[in-house]
């Protein structure tokens, strides 16, 4: 029920001399020479209020805080001085009644766009750090690109649904967050990491397309684009195929940037198989906005004696045209990378005023030099190693060289499906394989999982944007023998099987039909879509690195008479 009469990004000239009766927030409280200027916000913008000293209320409104609650009416005039930034920048109120509803301490952060707070403080204080504009426009975009996927969804026929919160543990990847039970004292619900098997099951009862804004919650080291619990959008749908699944999602794309951007987006996306990726990008999820490409610098050495390069895998390279102005400091800084990132060392050579200089020059001979593909002032960087390793590493330094030489446009989105995923990979460590996206993901062929696991392909398919996974899926296993030839695979014994996946392992015994599907991770369309690199800004109430709630104060100690209920005793820390 609407208690006023406008909101305060709406008037113009256009309610000039209109009584009006408005509410919000003294966002700045100005006294110029005895007439008292507030800038009255709520969550649409600003509207300038003036009290003049002859007003009843102006003892009242010299009272007046930022931050005091206000509920005013008054009559629309012109300003004097317009402020052309602002919508409502050509009138301002002259107030006639004024009523403080609520005051307000100073607050312990500037409740405006600009702010110097610590990001700890502005979680600490949460509830303040929202008002501001910017903060709000995230919270209102987040709602927007939700309400605009649902309304594709729906038009297509998918029911939203919903999964349980308390399931079972089925560790295979993250850590689950327990919870323990009272009424079963020494057991265990789990949190989901993600809805997958309840999905399916959805698949299996004949629901044929699911979706749901689902709540997901996983264990692990956080860093700026990931938090603890966090919300995809879970897709599923019965006979389909992977391509239906994409062009599912090109479509979702489409409409969402259109509506809510005002941004044209081209489909189909284009297709990159995961080993292109790595090999072009170092990275399965590239960033395809600007250039930088890695590639193959083994050819460039043949014949030419390089100690720590001799029997060497993969030599990779990478060359940066910008690198006249690179520091010998900077190279050093860039090896910290290398080496952070898995890669055993970086090499350079530069050409520069027609001058080859670098760590390995001393190796080349003039004609092998001048055969390198650099022109001047490049530098080209090696990295020897193992091609995971190599990969990452040049991947790490192609984004470090992309940020600091201001290589990547902005207000571009670059869609790719990675796509031709290996099934498994390997743990040397642990003498096993563990599937590269989870064990319900169908292999291309089940003989090559049978016979080759090593090189078995998976049906699974992930959405990049801007060098981010927004999105990753696959196409099921809906038979029983497979399932049970995967779990066989990675080392899963009957017991294990049962205990983890028995109720599951049943229902695939009773017509499951082909299905597949994918989950969008809305936290992070949001940061894109917005042009924020950092996810807290999109999460309405997000925690620390450490994963911490500092508004909260969570994790924190609870009661010992919970602790007796739960049957639960907590250890002492060494």
């Amino acid at each position: 029920m609407q208690t006023y009469t406008h909101h305060n990004n709406e008037l113009t000239l256009k309610q000039l001399n209109q009584v009006v009766h408005l509410k919000g927030w003294a966002a700045k409280v100005r006294n110029l020479g005895g007439l008292i200027f507030i800038d009255l916000r709520d969550r649409f913008g600003i509207t300038q209020l003036v009290i003049k000293p002859e007003n009843p209320f102006y003892e009242q409104a010299l009272k007046i805080r930022n931050e005091f609650v206000l509920d005013i009416k008054g009559k629309v005039i012109e300003r004097e001085s317009k402020n052309r930034m602002l919508n409502t920048g050509d009138i301002e109120v002259d107030v006639t009644e004024l009523s403080i509803l609520n005051t307000a301490e100073t607050p312990p952060i500037m409740v405006s766009n600009e702010t110097d707070a610590l990001e700890e403080t502005r979680l600490k204080y949460r509830y303040l750090d929202l008002r501001r504009p910017i903060m709000q426009q995230f919270l209102m975009k987040r709602h927007q690109i939700t309400q605009a996927i649902r309304e594709v969804l729906v038009g297509e026929g998918f029911y939203e649904l919903e999964t349980p919160i308390l399931g079972k543990s089925t560790p295979e990847g993250a850590r689950d967050y327990l919870v323990p039970s009272r009424l079963y004292p020494g057991t265990f619900y789990a949190l989901p990491q993600s809805p997958q098997i309840y999905k399916q099951l959805f698949m299996v009862a004949g629901m044929e397309k699911y979706f749901q804004v689902a709540r997901c919650f996983r264990d692990e080291d956080l860093r700026a684009d990931r938090q603890p619990e966090f919300t995809q959008i879970d897709i599923e749908a019965s006979f389909v195929d992977m391509e239906d699944i994409q062009a599912l999602i090109e479509r979702i794309m489409k409409f969402t940037f259109k509506k809510v951007l005002d941004v044209d987006v081209q489909i189909p996306f284009i297709h990159m198989s995961y080993q292109e990726a790595m090999e072009r990008y170092g990275s399965d999820k590239p960033d395809l906005r600007y250039g930088l490409e890695i590639f193959d610098a083994k050819p460039l050495l043949k014949g030419i004696d390089i100690p720590f390069f001799a029997g060497k895998e993969h030599i990779r390279g990478l060359i940066l045209e910008q690198g006249a102005s690179v520091t010998r400091k900077r190279i050093d800084q860039y090896t910290e990378i290398v080496k952070k990132n898995h890669g055993e060392a970086l090499a350079f050579i530069r050409l520069q005023d027609g001058q080859y200089s670098g760590s390995i020059v001393k190796f080349f001979n003039e004609n092998e030099l001048k055969s390198l593909p650099i022109k001047e002032g490049n530098i080209l960087f090696f990295v020897p190693g193992i091609f995971e390793g190599v990969s990452s590493a040049l991947g790490a330094l192609r984004i470090e060289l992309a940020n600091e030489f201001k290589m990547i446009p902005q207000d571009t989105y670059k869609f790719v499906w990675i796509v031709d995923w290996p099934l498994l990979e390997y743990s040397e460590e642990e003498k096993r394989f563990y599937a590269k996206h989870h064990p319900f993901t169908a292999p291309v062929d089940p003989e090559a999982l049978r016979n080759d696991p090593k090189n078995a392909m998976a049906k699974a398919y992930d959405i990049v944007l801007n060098g981010y996974e927004i999105g990753g899926g696959s196409i099921r296993i809906h038979r029983q023998e497979v399932q049970r030839l995967m779990f066989d695979t990675l080392g899963l014994s009957k017991e294990d099987i049962n205990h983890r996946f028995g109720f599951f392992v049943d229902a695939l015994k009773y017509g499951t039909p082909p299905h597949g599907g994918l989950a969008l991770g809305l936290d992070r369309v949001v940061m894109l879509m917005t042009n924020t690199t950092n996810i807290k800004d999109v999460v309405a109430f997000p925690k620390t690195q450490s994963a911490k709630d500092v508004m909260m104060q969570a994790p924190s100690d609870v009661d010992s008479l919970q602790l007796e209920e739960l049957k639960i005793k907590i250890g002492e820390q060494k």
